[in-house]
């Protein structure tokens, strides 16, 4: 939203501002839904401008904009109220709240039973992002901590988050987001990537050694929607040694732990 509004007092948080400060466009429609929200029912654009301490004509404006962007909506009566657009984005939140919590728990119990470092992970555009991790008890450590984004092809995750796209799309992303890992072991052929991607979402595995670290390997399964959206993965990172001594155990592990998440999701 733009920040052409007039400039006016902010009465609703006066420990924030000095009499006289300028508030910004989006700080006033922040008032106006924080107002609503404390009322929770329909209010007039007077009773909005006499709470937030802003002219009634810098309301009106406000309320316009917001009411043609489905922030709010006008009722019958002239008053306003928590527009549609508002609902889808608490459905978002909500959703990914609970998946979040639900991964966070599965993941460490997983940390207990392998002994090794879990990682939760999910697509940012071009990128693989650890959205959580719980590190092992031994000294093993690893360089990515929780924000930490990497190209897609680097990763046993990332293949698995563009899995469930069509041949078409999968292929042109691979394309044009393949870059040579540090230890230039990282596959860049976009076909070969494409077909690996569909293989590993099928057999809900998928495995890499030595692509972005030495001595490095990763172990994931993925975490689907009802729709067959592979929403992130939950993964082991692990010594390259380890996979080849037991990988029979690891790899039983995570999918188990994948299908414990989506199972209490109710999306399987």
């Amino acid at each position: 939203m733009d920040t052409k509004f007039p400039e006016a007092v902010n009465a609703a948080a006066p420990e924030k501002r000095s009499r006289g400060a300028r508030v910004s466009g989006i700080d006033r429609a922040l008032q106006i839904l924080d107002f609503l929200q404390a009322e929770m029912k329909p209010v007039g654009a007077y009773a909005v401008a006499k709470a937030v301490g802003a002219p009634l004509s810098t309301v009106y404006v406000i309320i316009e904009d917001l009411v043609e962007k489905r922030l709010l909506q006008r009722r019958s009566d002239g008053t306003v109220w928590l527009g549609p657009r508002l609902y889808h984005y608490g459905l978002a939140y909500a959703e990914s709240l609970d998946f979040l919590n639900v991964a966070t728990h599965e993941m460490q119990d997983l940390c207990r039973e392998v002994e090794e470092t879990i990682q939760i992970c999910g697509r940012d555009g071009d990128h693989m992002v650890v959205m959580a991790m719980a590190d092992g008890p031994g000294h093993f450590r690893i360089t990515s901590k929780i924000g930490s984004r990497v190209p897609l092809n680097w990763t046993a995750s990332g293949r698995l988050l563009l899995g469930h796209l069509p041949d078409k799309e999968r292929l042109e992303i691979f394309r044009h987001a393949s870059k040579v890992s540090p230890t230039g072991r990282a596959n860049t052929n976009p076909e070969a990537l494409s077909e690996a991607s569909a293989n590993a979402l099928r057999e809900r595995l998928s495995i890499q050694i030595n692509e972005s670290d030495f001595s490095v390997a990763c172990i994931a399964s993925p975490i689907c929607q009802p729709s067959g959206e592979c929403l992130a993965t939950i993964s082991i990172v692990l010594p390259e040694h380890r996979v080849v001594q037991d990988r029979d155990r690891y790899t039983n592990a995570v999918r188990k732990a994948a299908e414990r998440i989506e199972a209490t999701l109710g999306w399987r």
